[in-house]
C-alpha cells in the first residue's frame, strides 16, 4: 500500500471514530447518575469538616447547595415541582431557553458546586473537585452546545439561589455581640473546659427561615426549674446523667455516644499544648444517612436531589427552632452542675459542646430529619448507617429512620452532656418543625404530600 493511501485510511478512521465519540444518543440518562450528586455532598463534608463549620453554619451549606442541584433538575422534570413560592423568600429560578436542549442533570452538579463553593473558605479544594467532576462528565460525550448551555443554566440557577441566600441575615450576624456571659445568675450557661469556648452562634435565631414562620414557632416547654436542692427534680436530673457509666449498660451506652459524637472541634491538651481533632457535623451525619437510603432504594437523581434538599431544609429549619431555645432557656451543662455541686472530679464521656443546654440539637435536628426521611421512603425503612467509618466507628443498623434519630437523642444523655428533658422535649420539637415540614412542602406535581 502507498504511503498516502495508508495516510488517507488513518485520517479517515480518525474522523469516524472521533465521530462516534461524539455521537452519543444516550448522554441524558447516562448524565442522570445520582452518584454525580452523592459526590458532591460526600466533598462539601469532607470540606466541612476541614473548615470546621459549627453545626448550624453546616446546615446552610448544605441546604443552599442542595436546594441548587433540586431547583434545576425540577425545572426538567415534570414531575417535580419548584420550590419557589414554598420556601420564604424564593422566587422562581431563571426559566431555561425554550427551543434548546439542556442537560439537566450537569446543571444540577453545576449549580450544587457552585452555591456550596461561595459557602466555605477551602475554595482551591472545590475549584479542583469542580474540574474533575466536570472532565468525568465530559468524558459522556455530551454535544459541545448543550455542555456550554446547561452549565451556563446551572451558573444562572447558582446565582439565583446566592441572591436569596444574601437575603437570610446570615452575613449581618457576623457582625453582632458575642454571647454575654453572666456568672451572678445561677443556672446560666457557663464555657466549658478544656478549650472554654465562646457560645456558637447566639443569634441564630435571627436567621431566616426556609419553611417556619418565626424560630419560636415551636417553642418547647420550658427546662426544669434550676435548683441545687438534693431533693429537687433538677439535682435528680444531674445524678442520673452523673451515674450513666457506674450502669451494667454503660459499654452499651459508651458504644452509643462515641458513634452520635459528632462534634466539628474537639480540643486536646497535653500540657501547655492545645490541639483539636475534627469530626462530621450532626447535620453531615443525617445527610450521609439520606444518601445511603437513596443509594438502597436506587433513588433517581431527581428523587436523590429531593431527598438532600428536603433533609437539609429540616436540618436548617430545626437548628434555628433549637437555637432559639438554647439562648432563651440559657441552661447550664451538666458538667458545671456536676463539677460545682456533686463531684468536682467528674468529667463527661463526650466533650462538652460550646452552647447553652436546652434543648438537644442532635434531638431536634434528628427527628427532624427522620421525620422527612420517613415521609419520602416509609415507615420501616431498615438501613445500616456507614456514615461514621471514614472517622473509625463502626457501622451500625436501624429498623427506621425514627429508631435512628431516638438513639442519636439519647446518645447525648449517655455522653454527658444533657439532662433527659433536653432529649425528649427536643425529639418533640423536631417531629413539630420535621411534620411541619411536610405539610407544608409539595416537591411533587399532584396531591400534597404524595412522594
Amino acid at each position: 500500500m502507498k504511503p498516502f493511501v495508508f495516510l488517507i485510511i488513518l485520517v479517515s478512521l480518525s474522523a469516524w471514530t472521533t465521530g462516534c465519540q461524539q455521537s452519543n444518543p444516550n448522554y441524558q440518562k447516562e448524565a442522570s447518575q445520582p452518584e454525580f450528586l452523592h459526590r458532591t455532598v460526600n466533598q462539601l463534608t469532607e470540606v466541612i469538616v476541614h473548615d470546621i463549620f459549627s453545626p448550624p453554619v453546616a446546615s446552610r451549606i448544605y441546604a443552599y447547595s442542595s436546594i441548587a442541584a433540586y431547583e434545576c433538575l425540577a425545572a426538567g422534570d415534570p414531575i417535580f415541582r419548584s420550590l419557589a413560592g414554598q420556601l420564604r423568600g424564593l422566587t422562581p429560578v431563571p426559566a431555561p431557553e425554550e427551543g434548546q436542549e439542556i442537560c439537566f442533570p450537569l446543571a444540577a452538579v453545576k449549580a450544587q458546586i457552585k452555591v456550596g463553593r461561595a459557602m466555605i473558605f477551602s475554595e482551591p479544594v472545590m475549584d479542583e473537585y469542580e474540574q474533575k467532576m466536570m472532565a468525568d462528565i465530559q468524558k459522556l460525550n455530551i454535544p459541545e452546545d448543550v455542555f456550554d448551555r446547561s452549565v451556563a443554566y446551572g451558573e444562572a440557577v447558582a446565582a439565583h439561589i446566592l441572591a436569596w441566600s444574601a437575603g437570610d441575615n446570615y452575613k449581618e450576624s457576623r457582625t453582632f455581640p458575642k454571647y454575654s456571659l453572666d456568672i451572678n445568675e445561677q443556672g446560666r450557661w457557663q464555657p466549658t473546659p478544656p478549650a472554654y469556648m465562646d457560645g456558637i452562634e447566639p443569634h441564630w435565631n435571627s436567621i431566616r427561615p426556609f419553611v417556619l414562620d418565626s424560630a419560636g414557632q415551636f417553642k418547647p416547654a420550658p427546662p426544669t426549674p434550676f435548683s441545687t436542692d438534693k431533693n429537687s427534680a433538677f439535682y435528680r436530673e444531674a445524678v442520673e446523667v452523673y451515674e450513666i457509666m457506674n450502669s451494667d449498660k454503660k459499654d452499651e451506652c459508651l458504644a452509643i455516644a462515641s458513634f452520635w459524637d459528632c462534634n466539628p472541634y474537639v480540643s486536646h491538651q497535653q500540657g501547655h499544648v492545645m490541639f483539636a481533632t475534627k469530626k462530621i457535623t450532626p447535620g453531615g451525619h443525617w445527610m450521609g444517612i439520606a444518601g445511603l437510603a437513596c443509594k438502597q432504594t436506587k433513588a433517581s437523581m431527581a428523587k436523590t436531589a429531593e431527598a438532600y434538599a428536603l433533609t437539609a431544609i429540616a436540618l436548617m429549619d430545626g437548628f434555628i427552632s433549637c437555637w432559639d431555645e438554647k439562648y432563651r432557656s440559657n441552661l447550664l451543662r451538666p458538667e458545671t452542675y456536676i463539677n460545682k455541686f456533686i463531684d468536682p472530679e467528674w468529667r463527661p464521656t463526650l466533650q462538652t459542646p460550646p452552647f447553652p443546654e436546652y434543648t438537644s440539637g442532635h434531638s431536634v435536628i434528628s427527628k427532624a430529619s427522620a421525620t422527612v426521611l420517613t415521609d419520602l421512603f416509609g415507615d420501616n425503612f431498615a438501613f445500616t448507617d456507614t456514615v461514621e467509618e471514614p472517622y473509625g466507628l463502626p457501622a451500625r443498623s436501624f429498623k427506621s429512620f425514627l429508631l435512628a434519630a431516638e438513639e442519636a437523642a439519647i446518645s447525648r444523655m449517655y455522653g454527658g452532656i444533657h439532662y433527659r428533658p433536653a432529649v425528649y422535649n427536643g425529639m418533640q420539637q423536631g417531629e413539630a418543625v420535621g411534620r411541619f415540614l411536610v405539610d407544608r412542602l409539595e416537591t411533587r406535581e399532584g396531591q400534597l404530600g404524595d412522594r
